[in-house]
């Protein structure tokens, strides 16, 4: 029997037509590709809470987790990744530099054009995005 892998959110930040992309600053695992914010669940802590509060670490954005709209397997096969569709409420985009080196508003089609990004990245905006 395999072990159950431990839980990190993906954020599709929705701001009208456009999500929020960050680039993950250099040093950490992933640097450099560019991705929705993502980070870990922590002991105790809901899905919808750590939507709330990675978003709010890594852009300085306040979000409204909607709902869970996708699950899939890191690239590196350590995490299980559950994908939260939230709304933007407020805030000024203010990046975290020790997490994200750049972060913008831009449409699917925009991401899918940037490099480098992660397979199941690219796999959710072109397959499961345009039916939300």
């Amino acid at each position: 029997m395999s072990a159950r892998l431990p839980d990190s959110v993906v954020m599709v930040v929705r701001r009208g037509h456009q999500v929020l992309i960050i680039q993950r600053a250099k040093g950490l695992q992933g640097g450099g590709y560019w991705a929705p914010p993502s980070g870990k669940v922590e002991l105790g802590e809901t899905q919808p809470d750590a939507v709330i509060r990675e978003v709010a670490e890594e852009t300085g954005l306040v979000v409204q987790p909607l709902r869970k709209v996708w699950e899939c397997v890191s690239a590196s096969g350590a995490f299980a990744l559950h994908w939260w569709l939230t709304e933007y409420l407020r805030g000024a985009l203010t990046p975290d530099p020790r997490e994200v080196s750049a972060a913008a508003w831009m449409s699917a089609e925009e991401f899918a054009a940037l490099a480098p990004i992660f397979d199941g990245d690219l796999e959710f905006f072109r397959d499961v995005f345009p039916r939300l």
